[in-house]
This record gives C-alpha cells, sequence and structure tokens, in this order.
C-alpha cells in the first residue's frame, strides 16, 4: 500500500512539469520502495513521446519499458559480485584478467597529444567495477573522441567492437574517470563463466527476484510499452522524438542476432522502474529480496560494494565532467552538490554520497544514473530506494533532475 501522502506529492509533482509543454518532458515514472519492497509512492505522468502519432499520445503507465542505460551497471557489478562469491571471479587478481583478456594485458594509454604509451601498472576487476582502470567514455572525454575520429567511437552502438577499440585515458589506479570498465568487466564474466551477460542476468538475478521485465533483449510485450526517446538540441528549450539511441537490441529476433549482439555491461538494459526497484529492494536487505526470500548476495558482498574504493579522492566529484558530444551529455559542474562539501565516495559501480543529504537521505547513500536521464538511489540507512525514469538526451536534464530531488524529498518527508 503507498503512502498517500508521497504519493500525492509526487503525483502533483512529476504532473507540474509533464503539463507544461515548455520543458520539453513529455512523461516521466518514479518509484519509492521500502526495505519490505513495497511502493512508498509509485506515480507516472505525461506520455509516452512529444510527437502527435497514435502512439506518441499514448499516456505514461508504471508499466512503460525505458532503456536503463548505465543503471544497468549495478546488474552486472551484481553479476560479477556473484562470481566473485562462486570463486570464478577475484577482485585484484590481475593475471586472471589478463587470461581471459589478455587485450587488457596490451592496451595502452592515450596521451594528450594523440600518441600511445605503455600502461605502468595491472589492471584488475575491481578497477574495471570501480572506475579506475584508465577507460573513459568518449562522449565525457574530449580526447578519447578526438582519437577516434574521423571514423568515432559509440558505446551505444550495441557493437563489442567500440570497446576493444578504445585506449586507456589514464594510467591504471592514478585516478576515477568515468568510462567502459563495467563493459570489459561483463566480458570478463562471459569468458570466466561461458554464459552470455544477459543469461546470466536472467538466471541468478532476475528469475529469483520473479522480475520478468528487465532485459537487454525487451520481449515482445515490453516492446509494446517503450517509452520514445527525446532530444533537447543545444540551445533550444525544446525537445523532439528522435531515433532511439540504443536499437539494435530492440530489432534483434533471433536467437542468432542475440549471441552476435554485445551484452553491454555498461548500458545495455530496458527495465520497468517498477521491477527495477525490487533489485535496489534485495540491496536494502543485505542481498535478500523482501518479497520472494531469494538471497542473490551475501551481506558482506553487498558491504564490500558499499565501501568507498576511492577514499584519496573525497572531491572527485567536484572536478566536472565536460560535454564531450553535446547532443549526448550537458556539462556537469559537478555530479552531487551537496551543503558543506562533504567528502564523496564511490562504491563498486555507484557514488555513495557519505553524508545524509538534503533530500532526507541517509548516510552512504548509493546512487548513479542513465544518460537519457534516469536516477535510481538506494539508501541502506534509512530503508529506502527509488528511481526516476525518462528518455531525453542530454544527459543532466535540469527538469528531470529537479523532480527526482523533489520526489525523493517528498518520500523522506512522508516518513517521517
Amino acid at each position: 500500500m503507498v503512502n498517500q501522502e508521497a504519493q500525492e506529492a509526487v503525483q502533483k509533482s512529476l504532473d507540474g512539469v509533464t503539463c507544461d509543454k515548455s520543458t520539453g518532458v513529455a512523461g516521466l515514472v518514479f518509484v519509492a520502495v521500502d526495505r519490505q519492497g513495497n511502493q512508498i509512492a509509485a506515480a507516472a505522468s505525461g506520455q509516452k513521446g512529444v510527437g502527435e502519432t497514435k502512439g506518441s499520445r499514448e499516456p505514461m503507465t508504471l508499466d512503460t519499458v525505458f532503456w536503463i542505460a548505465s543503471c544497468t551497471k549495478i546488474l552486472a557489478t551484481i553479476a560479477c559480485m556473484q562470481a566473485v562469491e562462486q570463486g570464478k571471479l577475484h577482485l585484484d587478481d590481475a593475471k586472471e584478467v589478463y587470461k581471459l583478456c589478455p587485450e587488457l594485458e596490451k592496451v595502452q594509454v592515450l596521451q594528450d597529444d594523440g600518441t600511445l604509451v605503455d600502461k605502468k601498472s595491472d589492471i584488475t576487476l575491481r578497477m574495471l567495477l570501480s572506475h579506475t582502470s584508465g577507460f573513459g567514455y568518449e562522449f565525457f572525454n574530449p580526447k578519447l573522441r578526438d582519437y577516434g575520429r574521423p571514423v568515432g567511437f559509440d558505446v551505444f552502438h550495441a557493437d563489442i567492437g567500440d570497446i576493444l577499440r578504445m585506449p586507456l585515458v589514464n594510467q591504471p589506479g592514478e585516478t576515477w574517470e568515468y568510462g567502459i570498465g563495467i563493459d570489459w568487466a561483463g566480458i570478463v564474466l562471459e569468458r570466466a563463466t561461458g554464459v552470455k551477460l544477459n543469461d546470466w542476468i536472467q538466471k541468478n538475478i532476475m528469475q529469483p527476484l520473479n522480475l520478468k521485465n528487465v532485459n537487454m533483449f525487451p520481449t515482445d510485450e515490453m516492446k509494446k510499452e517503450l517509452a520514445y526517446m527525446h532530444q533537447r538540441w543545444p540551445g533550444s528549450q525544446a525537445s523532439e522524438e528522435r531515433d532511439h539511441v540504443y536499437r539494435e537490441p530492440i530489432i534483434a529476433s533471433t536467437d542468432e542476432e542475440k549471441q552476435r549482439i554485445f551484452h553491454s555491461g555498461g548500458a545495455g538494459a530496458y527495465a520497468k522502474p517498477v521491477e527495477y526497484v525490487q533489485v535496489l529492494a534485495a540491496l536494502l536487505n543485505d542481498g535478500k529480496s523482501p518479497t520472494t526470500g531469494a538471497q542473490i548476495l551475501k551481506k558482506e558482498t553487498v558491504d564490500a560494494m558499499w565501501e568507498n574504493q576511492i577514499p584519496k579522492l573525497p572531491d572527485f566529484a567536484r572536478v566536472g565532467i565536460p560535454a564531450a558530444k553535446s547532443e549526448q551529455t550537458n556539462p556537469a559542474p559537478e555530479l552531487y552538490p551537496q551543503e558543506g562539501n562533504p567528502p564523496q565516495g564511490w562504491g563498486l559501480s555507484f557514488m555513495i554520497t557519505q553524508e545524509a543529504g538534503a533530500t532526507g537521505r541517509g548516510k552512504n547513500t548509493a546512487w548513479w544514473a542513465g544518460i537519457a536521464n534516469l536516477f535510481w538511489w538506494c539508501d541502506r540507512e534509512r530503508g529506502v530506494a527509488g528511481m526516476i525514469a525518462s528518455q531525453i538526451m542530454p544527459f543532466g536534464d535540469l527538469n528531470v533532475m529537479g523532480q527526482w530531488g523533489a520526489c525523493e524529498a517528498a518520500v523522506y518527508k512522508s516518513l517521517e
């Protein structure tokens, strides 16, 4: 049973944005759950698209399916940590990584002048999962973007070739930079187990949690509920419908096609937010689903995921990220501004706000995002997790981010 106070506040807040055509936000879905997996608030607002077609005008509902982009990363990380629990992978064994992925032993580091040099340190699975391996993203790193041209890199093409071609942009272990590390972690898992990443996720995460609508290859039923993708062009307030950013897995119909397409641990999944948050609910409960009773991770494994991997970089997210590809991301001067600038942390695949936040979230809350402006958080201290989902480019849309903050705050306020 939802919390009526939270439900009404969230619905009113979302409607205020989706009903105002000047925002360019067609529709939004927000869901928050407690430690029992019960919905505190679950609201859909607006419609699937801004266009005039019949499909565009369909209302956004709690059954709407979104490409969740980098919200996939925690799923791939859970998969890798399950393999660690089983002894099939090890977090700090570089030799194991190189045996499975000899490409990572040979990969070089891109310099500012466009030349490549040998790396000085080894790459481990822990580094891949914590974005300290030295890899970057072409849409956040101008040096990497320029190196790939005139052909260019596109990690949203569902092709392993772009991942295999990318050099490092930093020396391994020297700094934090957001990039393709978790795509590589997924490759490590596949080669260690002989199981494709999505198949592993379905068998070992989704089936135990009884979730049928979180998948790298949307089912026919999921495709019917797909939200439209939108673009806000630089300098414009309005948005328009665009071709889907990540369409190859949607088009794939045969098993052969699905095997050929890259199973991207970094950005490959589609989901209904109401189901995705049940994965977060299991993390709230130390790896055990409050609804099915399935233990997908041990408590000590979840604790390890929440450990700050970069204690020497307490201001890592205040450096800012440039908009190397302005159609894909806005510049981000700071990832999660907090009053007083408390130390920041990074766990295995997510940012950690180490001090309590203005919305009401507790200490050491995990959160992350997807490039089409989706955001999740998981607050183990206060027992609350949630997600806001949209499908609009570029990343860092102030209207969506504003709703994330407002709706999250409404949830915590209702619990007081």
